[in-house]
């Protein structure tokens, strides 16, 4: 089967085993656009927020379960890197490989120097499998939790797992 996306991100699956569920649909830059689609797939779907801080030298990707609201004023304080804001497209092209609407982890594979630091709801652990984008927004792949943390581990990316949102434990 040939697959939309980054295929280097599909040799790099291969590469470490890692098996994923494929799902085409059309263009869909929201979650909520998005979620008309994953209505029968069993996985936690995640919202993917690329921010910079204020100066512009640090880099955050959040990862959150989409039906949940991210608290950016509390995770600002946390950082403590002052105020933090969305980053540009350009900033999404040169660290992630990526255009709008198709922020996902998977992009981490561009990310060579490690400047993206992840920060990832605790709560997401709780899922046995979980779905992003394959780094273009026309299909989501599925994969199990405990690939995307070994493929997290691959990326050489620090990421930490705090608690981000208010949000029932998932079970799928």
């Amino acid at each position: 089967m040939q697959y939309t996306g980054d295929q280097e991100l599909y040799r790099v699956l291969d590469e470490l085993q890692i098996s994923f569920d494929y799902y085409e649909h059309p263009p869909v830059p929201t979650v909520e656009e998005a979620s008309r689609y994953w209505k029968d797939i069993e996985a936690g779907h995640c919202k993917n927020l690329f921010f910079r801080n204020h100066k512009g030298n640090r880099h955050y990707l959040v990862i959150f379960e989409y039906t949940n609201d991210l608290n950016i004023r509390d995770l600002e304080q946390r950082l403590r890197q002052g105020k933090l804001s969305f980053a540009s497209p350009e900033r999404m092209a040169r660290y992630l490989g990526v255009e709008p609407g198709s922020v996902s982890p998977f992009g981490l594979i561009r990310d060579t120097g490690n400047h993206v630091r992840l920060f990832l709801d605790e709560n997401l652990k709780y899922f046995k499998r979980i779905s992003f984008h394959p780094n273009l927004n026309t299909a989501s792949l599925v994969i199990s939790f405990n690939d995307f943390e070994r493929f997290l581990r691959w990326t050489g990316n620090t990421f930490e797992y705090i608690s981000l949102c208010e949000q029932d434990r998932g079970t799928n």
